[in-house]
């Protein structure tokens, strides 16, 4: 092995001078370092942008307007493009600026025992789907339009999402509610502090802005109401356009599809404004996985606007293609064809799209490539769902009609359609009249059986029992009588109230059927003229669960 050589330096000999570089060779050694730190950087922007969207699940959830009639069924979906839902529209009380309700027609109560709201939503979380809530839209009052008391506000949100276990809320704001600057900034602040106190325990909450676009993008209102979110410090998951009702701003000559890819690309310009300027710059990849989508399907309320099927798979290409976030549409209560009754082609249905489909559905086409999985809200159960198919065994679920919201089923009671009963630990409704048909008769397909499954009897149930008071606390029933609204009146012990005009129709059939007459049992808190001032409620036993009735 050598010597390592090392050079000595003798002092009667000048040092060797390096080697000098022309000005030539030095200009092309910086070009070359800036080229491969230029490229060095692009690369990590593009491996930056492609980590951020390969770590965001984009979502596929039509809306469901919970209050139109006829109702739509979201707690059974017969495609997997249906599970997801966003339910809309939770909006101020008319009687209450900060109590939240549905459409103003029902309170978060009413909504749980007159639509059975609360146990749809639990059918549909069993079924592997996802409910979030829609505050908003275009009628009524948002809540921050006219709940001015910054803490009333926040429980009023804070309520809704407690009920419903969400973990994502969507915000649809547009007409007088984005005008008004005033309760936008007063939104901003709720939706912070329920915002943070969500992640404080432990659940985060996800926040969707849904607004209205044109093909040049975001009005000025709704770029304002971003800003606000971000200038309250709202960790928004994104921004979602309204891709519908153009009006004069679409080029007659432009599809419907041609004016959405338009203004989400222009929605995409002014997002990476508004971003930036809060001091949150994102990269172009960063900001489409914080867009979605949303066309109102079919005829829009704009007539001339047709949404059609063409148009829904090249909005779809397109959000592939960039890569967004959600895409949602307006409504599932619409997607499919009007059928031949329907004489006014050209208007809007609110439960037919006014195109042909081919039996194809709009939820599918739109929904390809994106995930049918969103954040999933934990609805308690008060039993567990036996599989279908399976008789469950009695020492499993034991109906009790003291504690049932319903009457339980019995093979010789007559329950006329639209009666819902307890059976097995659940509630199913009658589709026609019936008796003796096992509401969960595994045999049955869904075309012949006269039940349909609504959703588990649940812990916050209240139910539905009979109270007894003395003879003589109302007058006693008289069919030959004419009674009016709110009128009471005693079947032997047990009281009732009238709900219209009537005249002959038996109290007693409500024992049955709720829905099926005027009557309605009245409760222990509605009694306040009781003779010996208690009343007391009948004793009984759960009903066993019979044995299956062996074949041959």
């Amino acid at each position: 092995m050598s010597e390592l050589a090392i050079p000595v330096h003798h002092p009667d000999k000048p040092p060797a001078r390096g080697r000098r570089l022309s000005p030539l060779r030095v200009a092309l050694a910086l070009f070359i370092v800036v080229i491969l730190t230029a490229g060095a950087y692009t690369g990590y922007q593009v491996w930056n942008s492609n980590r951020a969207v390969a770590s965001y699940d984009p979502w596929f959830a039509g809306y469901v307007d919970v209050t139109s009639t006829p109702s739509y069924a979201f707690e059974n979906p017969s495609i997997a493009s249906q599970k997801n839902v966003v339910l809309s529209f939770v909006v101020a009380a008319t009687d209450d600026d900060c109590a939240p309700s549905w459409g103003t027609f029902y309170s978060l109560d009413s909504a749980a025992d007159g639509l059975d709201l609360d146990r749809r939503i639990a059918r549909l979380t069993t079924l592997g789907g996802a409910a979030t809530i829609s505050f908003g839209g275009a009628i009524n009052n948002e809540l921050a339009t006219v709940c001015t008391d910054p803490d009333e506000l926040v429980a009023a949100y804070a309520s809704v999402v407690d009920r419903y276990k969400s973990s994502t809320i969507d915000l649809d704001i547009e007409g007088d509610d984005l005008t008004n600057t005033a309760a936008g900034d007063r939104r901003a602040l709720a939706i912070k502090t329920l915002q943070d106190k969500r992640t404080s325990d432990g659940a985060k909450l996800k926040v969707w802005l849904t607004l209205p676009v044109s093909p040049t993008g975001l009005t000025a209102d709704g770029t304002t109401a971003v800003a606000q979110m971000l200038a309250a410090g709202v960790d928004l998951a994104g921004v979602n356009a309204m891709t519908m009702d153009f009006g004069g701003s679409k080029a007659a000559s432009d599809s419907m599809s041609v004016a959405s890819i338009a203004a989400l690309n222009a929605t995409h310009d002014q997002l990476a404004t508004l971003y930036t300027t809060a001091k949150q710059p994102l990269t172009s990849a960063e900001l489409w996985s914080r867009i979605g989508a949303t066309p109102m399907i079919g005829q829009n309320d704009v007539p001339g606007e047709i949404f059609d099927l063409k148009d829904a798979t090249a909005l779809n290409t397109f959000a592939q293609q960039k890569q967004l976030g959600r895409m949602s549409m307006w409504s599932m209560n619409r997607d499919l064809a009007c059928g031949p009754n329907f004489v006014a082609v050209g208007t809007v249905s609110n439960s037919c799209s006014g195109v042909a489909q081919g039996g194809t559905f709009f939820s599918d086409a739109l929904s390809t490539r994106f995930s049918t999985t969103t954040p999933t809200p934990v609805m308690p159960l008060a039993t567990t769902i036996p599989t279908k198919g399976a008789a469950p065994a009695e020492s499993q679920i034991v109906d009790n009609p003291i504690t049932s919201p319903y009457v339980v089923w019995a093979p010789t009671t007559v329950f006329q359609k639209d009666t819902k009963v307890v059976w097995h630990g659940n509630v199913f409704q009658a589709k026609w009249w019936t008796r003796g048909e096992l509401p969960d008769d595994p045999a049955a397909l869904g075309t012949t059986t006269p039940w349909v499954l609504i959703g588990p009897v649940l812990p916050t149930d209240k139910p539905r029992v009979q109270i007894i008071l003395p003879v003589g606390t109302y007058p006693e029933w008289d069919p030959t009588k004419i009674y009016g609204e709110n009128d009471r009146i005693m079947l032997g012990k047990v009281p009732y109230e009238n709900q219209w005009w009537s005249q002959g129709d038996n109290p007693e059939a409500s024992l049955v059927s709720p829905d099926s007459g005027p009557w309605r049992l009245l409760t222990s808190d509605e009694v306040t003229a009781v003779k010996d001032g208690s009343y007391a409620r009948p004793t009984a036993t759960p009903t066993p669960t019979p044995a299956p009735a062996s074949a041959g």
